[in-house]
This record gives C-alpha cells, structure tokens and sequence, in this order.
C-alpha cells in the first residue's frame, strides 16, 4: 500500500523527490512562511519514500538537514535586513501573541531558543528572522541553527522511514483491510495529538 502510494500518488523520480522535499523544507524556514508551507510533513514524506526503496534514507537525511540549515540561514538574513518593518507587518497581525512569545523565548534562552524553536511549526518559520533582527551573532546562530537543523532533519526523516517500514509489516502481517483500518486509528491520534499541541502553543 505504501509503495502503491509513493508510486502513484507522487509518480516522481528520485531525483525530483530529493528537489520537492529540500525546497519545502527550505522554503518553510527562509520565507518566513512555515505555518503555510508543510516542511516536516515533506521530511517526513520523504523517509516513506526510503522505506520502500525509492529513494536513500541517507540522501534524505541529507536533503532536509542542509535544506533546514541553509534555509533558516537565510531567514536569519532576512530578519537582519527587514526587521521591525517584516515582524509588524499586517499580516502577522493575527499571530502577534505567537510572535511575542517567540521572542520572549529568544530573549531568555538566547541561542538555544533557535533549537528548541525547531521542534514547533510556527517558531521554526519565525525564530531564524527574530534572531536576525535582534542582532544575535551570526555565529551563536550559526552553530544552534546547525545543532538544530542536524538532529530534527534527522529525526524527521527516520521518523518517516520507520512509519513506512512499520505500514509495510503490518500489511503484510495482517491483511491490507486491517492495516488500513490501523493507519486510519494512528492518523487521527496524530491528528488529534498536532491539535492539542497547536491549542496549547496558541494559549
């Protein structure tokens, strides 16, 4: 069922799934636009792929480490060059709460705030541009970005391949119908676990 997925729902070479994966996941940390654009799912979408074979778990990781690295390098630099004129934008006004919180967080962890950032949808789009803008060296950036970048790229994509592996076994274990059914339970626990975790950041 996976690779029936991968094959025909993606119908993608490699290669063009190496390039969607790493320009999402770029895209979500330098254009300041992560709640928009699904860079974890693309990761994740991309260790499937390594588990039934049609791409290399280890080309995968290394897609979305540098993608993640580079990208909020870049956020970093527009956050430098824009600062207070791309924070008050009016169309961030509704993630205003959001957006102080993540520099409170900045401001009391400094540059382990830029790791801890990257395990949250909203702060891993906008923490890379908040350190810009407050001035934080770029090497401090630089080497949480990198710590940061190295182990959620890594984890996000092996997360993805085990899924996958984990999808195939059962299906083989217990019958297409009854995996099926499995996955759907995971789903919406999932599901309803990002919910839960979305209300509680926006509290």
């Amino acid at each position: 069922m996976v690779s029936w997925v991968v094959d025909h729902v993606l119908q993608a070479e490699a290669w063009l799934v190496y390039a969607v994966v790493w320009i999402t996941v770029f895209a979500e940390d330098a254009l300041f636009v992560g709640f928009v654009v699904p860079g974890e799912t693309a990761a994740i979408v991309g260790g499937v792929t390594a588990s039934v074979g049609h791409t290399a778990l280890w080309a995968v990781v290394l897609v979305v480490v540098s993608a993640a690295i580079i990208g909020d390098s870049v956020g970093y630099q527009v956050g430098r060059t824009l600062g207070p004129r791309l924070l008050g934008h009016r169309r961030l006004d509704g993630r205003r709460a959001q957006i102080d919180r993540a520099q409170d967080t900045l401001r009391r962890r400094g540059g382990s705030a830029v790791f801890l950032g990257r395990w949250t949808a909203f702060f891993r789009a906008v923490m890379p541009a908040l350190a810009g803008a407050s001035r934080m060296r770029y090497l401090t950036f630089l080497t949480w970005n990198a710590v940061g970048g190295l182990v959620w790229g890594t984890a996000v994509a092996v997360a993805g391949y085990f899924a996958g592996q984990s999808y195939q076994r059962l299906e083989h274990w217990l019958g297409t119908g009854t995996a099926i059914g499995a996955a759907v339970v995971v789903v919406g626990v999932i599901v309803v676990w990002q919910v839960r975790r979305h209300r509680q950041v926006d509290a």
